[in-house]
């Protein structure tokens, strides 16, 4: 991470609940070598163990990584980033717009008629369309990710790291848009 880019990020950073006045144990490597070392496995795809000599040890990465995504501040600190895009940008810090992919899921029997729709081009039954209250707008989404290594292979066997890994890309992405000039 550049100068630049931590000038940026560190006023962004959440803070863990057990950091705000709780006491606790003070944090053994600074936030910016640990999020270099996590920006750099998901860029990278390396493995854990396999972290270079000169981030922290592998263990202590692993245990930020997985503190930030137990304790959801990976999505926390993505949103903070996107906001403050959003408002220099000169929009709404939400999203108001979502994008929904016209491919029919096929639905499995223990899921209930009120979600399902029927689709009769393909004459299935699928799930229907849900509102959620916050959507993700997708700009070129899919070519940004896969330029992590670590989101081409499927490491994770957790669902929730699998979600964090996502979020870091963005991050990536989001730091560098507002380092920028």
């Amino acid at each position: 991470m550049t100068d630049t880019e931590w000038a940026v990020v560190r006023p962004l950073l959440p803070v863990p609940g057990r950091l705000r006045g709780r006491g606790g144990p003070p944090e053994a490597y600074c936030h910016r070598a640990m999020l270099d070392a996590v920006r750099y496995l998901v860029d990278n795809g390396i493995k854990w163990r396999a972290m270079p000599a000169d981030f922290p040890p592998w263990e202590r990465v692993y245990a930020f990584f997985r503190r930030w995504r137990d304790h959801v501040l990976v999505k926390e600190f993505h949103d903070r980033l996107r906001s403050r895009i959003r408002e220099r940008e000169g929009r709404d810090t939400e999203p108001t717009a979502g994008v929904i992919d016209s491919q029919s899921v096929k639905a499995d029997a223990v899921v209930g008629s009120d979600s399902r729709g029927f689709d009769g081009g393909k004459l299935i039954n699928g799930q229907g369309f849900v509102v959620v209250p916050k959507r993700w707008i997708v700009e070129r989404l899919f070519a940004h990710l896969m330029r992590t290594r670590r989101l081409v292979r499927d490491f994770e066997r957790r669902t929730t790291s699998a979600e964090a890994m996502v979020y870091w890309p963005m991050i990536l992405l989001m730091t560098r848009r507002l380092a920028r000039p």
